[in-house]
């Protein structure tokens, strides 16, 4: 008798698996709360006047992410007449000191700098060798002796084929990176030599 039953019971079991998968969560009780119309990024939508289901950001509005002072997070001086010469000591202070920035630096220049540029800078990444185009070294005067705000703004906005890494990298990763390239080109720096 209980093996008869057990025998009922596995049968039902395996009858109970139909190997067919269903795109449907288990128990759904109000199927209107899981089904819902939305408006999806970059569609149209019919709700406002100017078709767009993306609205415009409220003029003023200000995230609390976003940074304000414009030498950190644009790397240009507070009166817009240039680029600010060094890291901004508010940079610096976000890693508890100049060793953790130029260890996330690092980290950083390892994922988005490394594929063009190259593990030392010189613009020899694995792109270039599949047929990307040459960046310029950073071993070259003309970026050795740039403010470290323009540097910062080449990554936030990007220039000629380097593409803009502002929405990518945040603010305080991207002066990170600038300060690991500083280390960079100290490192790569051709020592004069000294005549007896």
């Amino acid at each position: 008798m209980r093996h008869a039953l057990f025998v009922g019971i596995a049968i039902g079991a395996i009858a109970g698996c139909r190997g067919q998968t269903s795109e449907d969560a288990p128990i759904v009780p109000l199927r209107n709360m899981y089904d819902q119309p939305k408006y999806q990024m970059q569609h149209t939508g019919e709700f406002f006047d100017d078709e767009r289901a993306m609205r415009p950001q409220v003029e003023g509005t200000i995230s609390r992410e976003m940074e304000i002072d414009p030498r950190v997070a644009h790397g240009r001086l507070e009166d817009d007449t240039g680029y600010v010469l060094d890291i901004p000591t508010e940079a610096i202070a976000h890693f508890h000191g100049m060793e953790h920035m130029l260890a996330r630096g690092q980290e950083r220049f390892g994922i988005y700098c490394t594929p063009c540029h190259g593990f030392d800078g010189a613009g020899q990444g694995m792109a270039v060798k599949h047929g990307f185009v040459q960046p310029p070294t950073y071993h070259q005067d003309r970026i050795r002796h740039m403010p470290d705000g323009q540097v910062y703004a080449t990554i936030e906005n990007g220039v000629r084929n380097m593409p803009a890494y502002g929405p990518q990298i945040p603010t305080m990763d991207r002066w990170a990176i600038v300060a690991y390239v500083r280390a960079l080109q100290l490192s790569q720096a051709k020592v004069p030599e000294k005549k007896p």
